[in-house]
């Protein structure tokens, strides 16, 4: 039987666009160097205020990959 071992760790990605686009950096920026990623939950939206503005959003992911070994 084939068994698998996945680590989960928490990424924050930043975007001035939107939520989405935070998410998605915060994937494709980790995917550099983290292979085979396999699920990722965005856990966390929010984002910073400037002079009443929306200045950046943010999005905590959590991301797992598979263990090599």
């Amino acid at each position: 039987m084939s068994e698998s071992v996945y680590k989960i760790i928490e990424l924050v990605g930043t975007s001035d666009l939107s939520w989405d686009d935070a998410a998605r950096s915060a994937v494709e920026t980790a995917s550099v160097t983290l292979h085979d990623l396999r699920i990722g939950e965005i856990t966390k939206l929010d984002m910073t205020i400037e002079d009443g503005k929306v200045k950046n959003y943010r999005a905590r992911v959590s991301v797992s990959f598979r263990l090599e070994g």
